[in-house]
């Protein structure tokens, strides 16, 4: 199985690398660019054919581990 995370911060938490982003592209001309947020993003290749035990996992991974909870929110997807 393929598990999918997206990590950002928290809508109420400053992107500073977000701002940046934004105003760049509207430098470049994109002045229709409102408003950036970045993140991480992480594949996972996973074993075992439950996909309610590979998200449950992966959930744990997040809040062990690979996101900051403090700050960010996290979302999993899981493809078979």
């Amino acid at each position: 199985m393929l598990a999918k995370i997206h990590i950002t911060l928290k809508k109420d938490v400053l992107d500073p690398q977000g701002s940046v982003i934004a105003n760049s592209l509207k430098s470049l001309g994109f002045d229709n660019v409102r408003d950036v947020r970045q993140g991480k993003f992480i594949e996972l290749e996973i074993e075992g054919k439950d996909r309610d035990t590979a998200t449950k996992q992966c959930n744990e991974m997040c809040e062990k581990l690979l996101a900051n909870l403090v700050i960010e929110d996290y979302s999993v997807e899981i493809e078979s």
